[in-house]
């Protein structure tokens, strides 16, 4: 067992979430599903209560706790990603799953949990500081899903 697990609330959809992830990112699996030992406020004995899963090697659960707490922008995942290419088909697989697009390279996917995909160049602009990062800072907030292209083209000046 991990000493330190990411465990995300859900509304009875954990199992569906999981295995969303695991198809979506490398390194992602689905790894235990535990079945309620007894009834409880939002469900009965033998229903999915938590799904173990890891989303790019992070550990994680997700429990089905009902609709109590819902996700917020609060906590997000950060995938990190090389270029345009792997930046759309990410944001593409969320939005087009029922999620929705925001701003700055966040979305949302269909469960409520939120996921900045960032470009290596964005952080790699942020980093350097200075006028560079300024210029990229500035192009970003422009954009929903991350242009690779401008942000480098912002980064040269």
């Amino acid at each position: 067992m991990n000493k330190n697990t990411i465990c995300l609330w859900y509304n009875g959809d954990a199992e569906e979430a999981a295995r969303f992830y695991a198809e979506t990112f490398p390194d992602s699996a689905v790894t235990a599903i535990r079945h309620a030992p007894g009834d409880y406020p939002d469900g009965k004995k033998g229903d999915v209560l938590v799904v173990e899963f890891t989303v790019c090697g992070i550990p994680c659960m997700g429990l089905n706790g009902g609709p109590l707490f819902p996700q917020s922008e609060a906590f997000s995942f950060q995938i990190a990603t090389e270029d345009q290419e792997e930046t759309d088909r990410y944001w593409n697989a969320i939005v087009g799953n029922g999620g929705a697009e925001s701003a700055c390279g966040w979305c949302k996917d269909k469960w409520g949990v939120n996921w900045q995909i960032t470009p290596r160049t964005l952080t790699e602009a942020l980093a350097a500081g200075g006028e560079e990062a300024k210029r990229a800072f500035e192009v970003m907030m422009t954009m929903g899903k991350i242009d690779v292209a401008a942000i480098d083209a912002a980064r040269r000046g």
